[in-house]
């Protein structure tokens, strides 16, 4: 069995998802999308051996095979999702996993999709930063539209939910507007 380094999209909307608070927040803005880019939306996350899950299979002295990270790696996003997408029945949600950097996998794929929807930073190392270096590199160099969902850290979670409904307006509006982007 092969390991999959490409991101396998036809169209829709591609969602980056690394397991963090910002990423399952980019799901949910990605959902409230699929009203513009259609139901389809598939959440991806990239994955070396240094940020894989641990398979089941792992012993001490024991190395698992890469299919066995990659097969980890994919639960533990489905097991990641479940609650969002349990949130949306009418959407089309497919997961996967792509072996790589993230970044680069996000790009490979932008011309086969409409949109782009990514955390605006991960758990990456720099918590000082407002972009991480995933969302700045999509931003820079996607060939398709990219929406950064940034979450305010301290948000309080009743402004927010006022707040829901005229987001999600505005947001469908602002996708709506000229095609020749």
């Amino acid at each position: 069995m092969d390991i999959i380094e490409t991101i396998d999209v036809r169209g829709g909307i591609l969602v980056g998802h690394d397991g963090s608070a910002a990423a399952t927040s980019a799901l949910r803005t990605a959902l409230r999308c699929a009203e513009v880019f259609g139901p389809h939306v598939q959440v991806v996350r990239a994955w070396t051996l240094a940020t894989a899950e641990t398979p089941s299979s792992y012993s001490p002295g024991y190395m698992p095979s890469y299919e066995d990270f990659e097969a980890a790696t994919l639960e533990a996003l489905e097991r990641d999702v479940a609650a969002v997408v349990a949130e949306h029945p009418d959407a089309e949600v497919s997961c996967s996993v792509v072996h790589g950097n993230a970044s680069h996998r996000l790009i490979d794929a932008s011309s086969r999709v409409e949109l782009i929807v990514v955390g605006g930073r991960g758990h990456g190392g720099f918590a000082g930063l407002l972009l991480g270096s995933v969302s700045d590199q999509v931003v820079r160099h996607a060939r398709c539209r990219v929406l950064v969902d940034r979450v305010a850290a301290n948000a309080e979670p009743k402004t927010e939910e006022r707040s829901e409904e005229a987001l999600q307006r505005a947001l469908v509006s602002e996708l709506k507007l000229d095609d020749s982007d």
